[in-house]
C-alpha cells in the first residue's frame, strides 16, 4: 500500500522491514489457522528471566518507582553499567560516559542518527544483523557492505577493511559474537583491525557486544576498545541485558563511549523516547549487581543445543554448517538444495525459497541468509528446548530428503 498524497520520508520509503519479523508474522498467521509450526527464527532466549530480577521489578512497582527517570537512565544503573564494563571488559568508564536506552537497538540508532549526514558511509561486514544497513539508510547515509564469507570465518579482514575505507567513511560496525553466524573475533584479529583504524583517525567504531556472554569452547571474549586503548575515544561499546539475562521484553540496552557522543545521543533520546522504563531499569540493576550464575547455566544449555543442531543439520542432504563459536544461531549453507524441487512442487532457486518451503511444507520457520547480506544460507536460532530442536531438525532432514 502506498502512502496518500502526503508521502513518506524518502529514507524510510527506501528502507526494508525486518526480515526476521516478517517471518515471525508468517508463523503467527499459520498458527492462527491451526498449523503446527516450530519457530527457529526469533533471536531471544527461551528461558524465564531470573527470579531475583523479577522480584526487583515487582518491588520497584510496589515502591512506586513508576515515574519518569532521567533521560540517560537512573544513576544507580549507570554506575552499575560502568562497573560492568570495568569488571568484565577492562574499560575504566565513568558513569557519566554511559547511556541507558530502550533496548540495544536504540543505542545503535541513536549513535548513527546523532553523527551521520547525507553522503557519509558506514562499513557493514556481511553477514550482518538485518537492522544495521537499514538504520544507516534511515539516517541518510550509505551502508558499504563488505562480504565476509566462510573462507574468512565470516569475519572482516584487515585487507578488506582497508579497501572499504574512503574519505566519506564515518563508522565501522563490528558484532562479536555475530548474529547471524556466531563468529567471534579473537584478540589478535581485533588488534589487526585496530592497526588499520589507527591510520584512519576519522573513522568511528560501533562495537555490538550484545552476545558477549554466549560464547563457547573456552574461547575468551574481547572488545576492540579493550584490545586497543588508543581507539577508546572513538569507540561506542554497546551491550544490554536482553540476551545474557533473558530480558528481551524488558527493553534495556546500554552503551559507553566518548563524552561528546554520549551527550549527543542523550540529547537525541530526550526528544525521542526520553528515558527507558523505570521498572525495567530497576530490574536491570538487579541483573547486573545480583547473582550471575544464570549466565553460566544458560551457556551450558546453549552449547548443548548448538552441538545437537549442528550435528543434525549436517545429516540433512544439501545442508552444511560449521560450528559457531558464540550467540545462539547456526548459519547453514543451503547451496546443495538449490535447483531442486520440493514434494509439493516448489522449485528452490534461492535461500528465501528454501525457508518459505520449509515453513509451508515442514512446519519449521527459519530466516534466509540473504536477508543478512550473504546467501545462499539459512539462519537457525537454537533458542528452544532440546526436544523441539530435535523435532525441528528431523523435519528439516525429511524436507531435504524429499527434494528431487
Amino acid at each position: 500500500m502506498t502512502a496518500p498524497g502526503y508521502g513518506l520520508n524518502r529514507f524510510l520509503a527506501a528502507a526494508h522491514p525486518s526480515a526476521t519479523y516478517k517471518v515471525m508474522d508468517r508463523v503467527a498467521t499459520r498458527r492462527a489457522s491451526g498449523a503446527q509450526v516450530i519457530s527457529l527464527c526469533a533471536g531471544e532466549p527461551d528461558f524465564d528471566t531470573p527470579e531475583h530480577v523479577l522480584d526487583a521489578g515487582i518491588a520497584a512497582i510496589r515502591a512506586g518507582h513508576t515515574r519518569y527517570t532521567q533521560v540517560a537512565g537512573l544513576r544507580a544503573l549507570r554506575e552499575a553499567i560502568a562497573a560492568k564494563f570495568h569488571r568484565e571488559n577492562g574499560l575504566n568508564v565513568d558513569w557519566r560516559e554511559t547511556l541507558v536506552c530502550n533496548g540495544g537497538k536504540q543505542v545503535i540508532f541513536n549513535a548513527l542518527a546523532a553523527t551521520l549526514n547525507e553522503g557519509d558511509e558506514v562499513i557493514v561486514p556481511a553477514p550482518y544483523w538485518v537492522s544495521y544497513p537499514e538504520m544507516v539508510q534511515l539516517c541518510g547515509a550509505k551502508p558499504v557492505v563488505v562480504s565476509c564469507g566462510a573462507n574468512s570465518g565470516f569475519k572482516l579482514t584487515p585487507h578488506a577493511l582497508e579497501a572499504a575505507i574512503s574519505g566519506r567513511t564515518r563508522w565501522l560496525i563490528l558484532n562479536s559474537p555475530s548474529n547471524p553466524t556466531g563468529a567471534v573475533y579473537s584478540r589478535e584479529e581485533l588488534q589487526a583491525l585496530a592497526e588499520v583504524l589507527l591510520a584512519h583517525p576519522d573513522v568511528l567504531v560501533l562495537s555490538d557486544d550484545i552476545y558477549e556472554h554466549l560464547i563457547f569452547d573456552g574461547i575468551e571474549f574481547f572488545t576492540i576498545a579493550q584490545v586497543e586503548p588508543r581507539l577508546r575515544e572513538r569507540v561506542l561499546t554497546m551491550n544490554g541485558v536482553s540476551k545474557a539475562y533473558a530480558m528481551t521484553g524488558w527493553r534495556i540496552g546500554f552503551g559507553t563511549g566518548p563524552g561528546w557522543l554520549i551527550d549527543s545521543m542523550e540529547k537525541l533520546q530526550g526528544q525521542q523516547t526520553s528515558g527507558a522504563s523505570s521498572i525495567s531499569q530497576h530490574a536491570a540493576l538487579a541483573a547486573l549487581t545480583g547473582p550471575q550464575d544464570f549466565i553460566q547455566r544458560s551457556r551450558i544449555a546453549f552449547k548443548r543445543r548448538r552441538d545437537l543442531v549442528v550435528e543434525q543439520l549436517n545429516l540433512a542432504p544439501g545442508l552444511h554448517c560449521e560450528m559457531p563459536q558464540g550467540a545462539f544461531y547456526v548459519f547453514a549453507s543451503c547451496e546443495g538444495l538449490l535447483g531442486k524441487t520440493t514434494a509439493a512442487g516448489t522449485r528452490l532457486t534461492g535461500d528465501e525459497d528454501v525457508v518459505n518451503a520449509m515453513l509451508d511444507e515442514a512446519g519449521v520457520a527459519a530466516v534466509h541468509g540473504s536477508a543478512f547480506g550473504l546467501g545462499p544460507y539459512i539462519r537457525i536460532a537454537y533458542a528452544l528446548d532440546d526436544a523441539s530442536l530435535r523435532q525441528a531438525c528431523e523435519a528439516i532432514q525429511g524436507f531435504c530428503q524429499g527434494l528431487v
